[in-house]
């Protein structure tokens, strides 16, 4: 398998006690296992050049008598000889460390909205192969939306830092693409295995990378390229496509002066006139003149969408991109250099009519339509793939693509096909399968994220798509159904589990062979379980609860040592053990976790608005308090990114200064007698690395069991090349 190179990622951090000193175990120094962890190579630590310490059973050292003015290295040792040493080092004086940020210009919109931006998601990647992480910043503005939400937002950019702050380049996505959780997702990652991050994310016209000078001034620019059938067509990057309230009104016209045009009319799936859908009498003749289609269309703003539901304001809806070319772009890590642009597949078709964005009695155009999912999987078990989705209420769309430096292209497609519907403008497509034989069941089974795993032990990875799972060849493994409880809305009937805001994918139950998938459902009534705990190689329930309303978010870890296995939570049914026993009707929160304290339990990052960002353990209490710093995306308290970028096994914390002058990076300073390779060398844990910044963020999981009773001769150990090694 292609992993990546990796230093030894040394950390020294100024505590009271003294200085602490954490670095990497890497996954090919491994040699075997003992109580405490596992074996292999030794180390010596240097402080000023001085040999003070030979560290055997961990990665980690608290000198007492180190000063804030020392230097450190470490080097390994095997056979009891010394190989290569790391660079020096020196403390972190405060406890944390700052990525100094420059913070983009606050814009105004076309309705006269003045906003502000934030730091938000983030990743990580080595672009220029020496073996430490550079950090990808994602920008967004103040007036980020919900996909369900109207009104216009924003430019969404995306920058790349080294470590000490220096900015590689920003990439403007420009106007065409829309802010908010749903709409950027960018990959990270080594796809063509020459030893050099690159990034993948969905652009528009208007998209263009930024280079600046040492002072922060803009000195270039470089837009992606169009294809060639997009420059006949005459679309160019001064394109708006954003819509006003007025566009949506005309845009609505088009449509029904279309309407005895459109495929499923002439196939006899829907109304052949809009008199019908809308349930009034007809009066109008087919194909429509334009004045009756601006009749109708007025109709249907002002009568028929608020009848349906007072929510439903279309007078003043505005801001969503509904038309124009959509793009795929592959960037050069280090520069931001576009390496290549293809259209995005699937492409929208319209305004979300076809996806069911105006069947419900809440029409939502431009909702259904654009929910994006990404992530990267190891298909062949050899290297990294790509992976970019459309779709998961009703139609969904997931495509596989490989890289080799030159091009993308195609590994599979897995399109579940249009969900039928007899009248678009009234009806319910979300239970019902779509119209392709072999993928038609994976509708409605998605998540706000997805995961990746290999479930089935095959040594490929599998895309964990909420509640149905597709295997490493993008055929269907399963779709995941139950019967429907006596107090539902279905009593008896088979239905899909279905979609879900929270999705975990990991060893929960060290007793069973495999993996689990444990996962939030938010069909209410009209779904079996409101939350689930199943086996990830067959999708067999294992144990959940049936819930009248969405439950929306709940977690997996060791947060209590008294039982076997991790425990599961889910907003309002409390804690449980991996058998599914009830501990209590309290439970930990439910935002991110994070691999902190050198025991191996698991600790609770919190952090909402204009809170602090915590770390919270559920026994001992709240072990950080992050001043001045602020998690994002409201309610849902995400950190920027939780992650092994270096140090040992644990996890850093990396959340936003209050002001978003700054990326503040944590690392625990708790000594541990535990040794583990970094997590980065577990091909899941590492991509999904790569995928937390998808919709709504989710923990990584190792491969293993990881808890405060792991069990160490199951912990693998991966075979893997990178190219370095290759190279030498």
């Amino acid at each position: 398998m292609q992993l990546e190179y990796l230093n030894r990622g040394l950390v020294a951090v100024s505590t009271s006690e003294g200085v602490y000193l954490s670095w990497r175990l890497l996954a090919s120094e491994v040699t075997g296992y003992s109580e405490t962890g596992l074996v292999g190579t030794d180390f010596y630590v240097y402080r000023n050049n001085l040999l003070i310490a030979t560290v055997k059973d961990s990665t980690n050292y608290l000198d007492d008598a180190g000063k804030a003015t020392c230097k450190y290295s470490v080097a390994a040792v095997v056979n009891e000889q010394e190989m290569s040493r790391s660079d020096d080092v020196t403390p972190w004086e405060k406890g944390y460390y700052d990525i100094p940020l420059q913070k983009p210009a606050d814009g105004v919109t076309p309705s006269g909205e003045v906003y502000t931006y934030s730091a938000n998601d983030m990743s990580v990647g080595d672009v220029d192969g020496d073996g430490e992480y550079e950090f990808f910043v994602k920008w967004d503005p103040s007036n980020s939306k919900d996909v369900s939400q109207k009104g216009y937002t924003g430019n969404v950019f995306l920058d790349c830092y080294k470590l000490e702050g220096t900015l590689l380049y920003r990439i403007d996505l420009g106007v065409n693409i829309r802010a908010g959780a749903h709409y950027t997702q960018f990959m990270v990652f080594d796809f063509d295995g020459d030893g050099k991050a690159e990034l993948m994310m969905k652009t528009a016209p208007g998209t263009r990378t930024l280079l600046f000078d040492k002072e922060g001034s803009m000195v270039t620019e470089r837009f992606v390229t169009l294809p060639e059938k997009d420059r006949r067509a005459g679309y160019s990057h001064s394109d708006d496509y954003r819509m006003s309230s007025e566009d949506y009104y005309h845009y609505l016209v088009q449509t029904f002066m279309g309407w005895h045009q459109h495929e499923e009319v002439l196939n006899g799936h829907w109304p052949s006139s809009l008199e019908e859908c809308f349930g009034i009498e007809k009066q109008y003749h087919y194909p429509l003149l334009l004045e009756d289609a601006k009749k109708l269309a007025t109709y249907f703003i002002d009568v028929y969408a608020p009848n349906r539901s007072k929510k439903n304001d279309l007078r003043t809806f505005e801001g969503f991109i509904l038309e124009g070319p959509e793009f795929l772009t592959v960037f050069e890590g280090s520069t931001g250099k576009e390496l290549e642009t293809i259209h995005y597949k699937p492409g929208r078709f319209d305004d979300g009519l076809m996806w069911g964005d105006y069947a419900m009695p809440r029409i939502e155009p431009g909702n259904r339509v654009d929910r994006f999912l990404a992530g990267v999987a190891y298909l062949d078990g050899e290297k990294p793939y790509a992976i970019f989705a459309r779709g998961y209420y009703t139609r969904a769309v997931i495509i596989s693509y490989s890289w080799d430096g030159h091009h993308l292209k195609e590994y599979w497609c897995t399109d579940s096909g249009w969900t039928s519907m007899s009248n678009p403008f009234n009806d319910n497509p979300h239970p019902r399968d779509g119209r392709s034989k072999d993928y038609g069941s994976i509708t409605n089974q998605g998540a706000h994220s997805l995961s990746v795993a290999d479930i089935d032990g095959d040594g490929k990875q599998e895309i964990i798509y909420g509640s149905a799972t597709i295997d490493h060849d993008g055929s269907v493994l399963y779709s995941s159904t139950d019967v429907m409880p006596p107090e539902s809305a279905n009593p008896g009937k088979i239905a899909k589990l279905g979609h879900g805001d929270t999705l975990h994918v990991a060893n929960v139950d060290p007793d069973r062979p495999g993996l689990e998938i444990f996962m939030i459902h938010e069909n209410g009534r009209w779904a079996p379980y409101g939350y689930t705990l199943r086996d990830a190689a067959t999708g067999e329930f294992i144990y959940g609860e049936y819930a009248e309303e969405d439950r929306d978010r709940g977690i997996v870890g060791d947060v209590n040592p008294t039982y076997r296995g991790l425990e599961t939570w889910a907003n309002g049914f409390g804690l449980k053990t991996a058998k599914g026993e009830q501990i209590s009707m309290e439970a930990p929160g439910t935002n991110m976790t994070i691999r902190w304290s050198g025991d191996m339990m698991t600790q609770i990052v919190e952090g909402t608005f204009n809170d602090d960002t915590t770390i919270t353990d559920w026994v001992r209490g709240t072990l950080l308090t992050a001043n001045e710093t602020r998690t994002n995306n409201g309610t849902k308290g995400n950190p920027c990114l939780v992650a092994d970028i270096f140090g040992d096994w644990r996890e850093e914390l990396l959340v936003r200064t209050s002001d978003s002058s700054a990326i503040r990076i944590y690392v625990s300073t708790e000594v541990t007698d535990r040794k583990l390779y970094t997590l980065m060398h577990d091909a899941q844990y590492r991509t999904a690395i790569a995928w937390q910044n998808t919709v709504y963020n989710q923990p990584p999981y190792p491969s293993f069991y990881f808890a405060s009773d792991i069990e160490w001769g199951k912990v693998p150990i991966p075979k893997f090349w990178t190219a370095q090694e290759k190279d030498s």
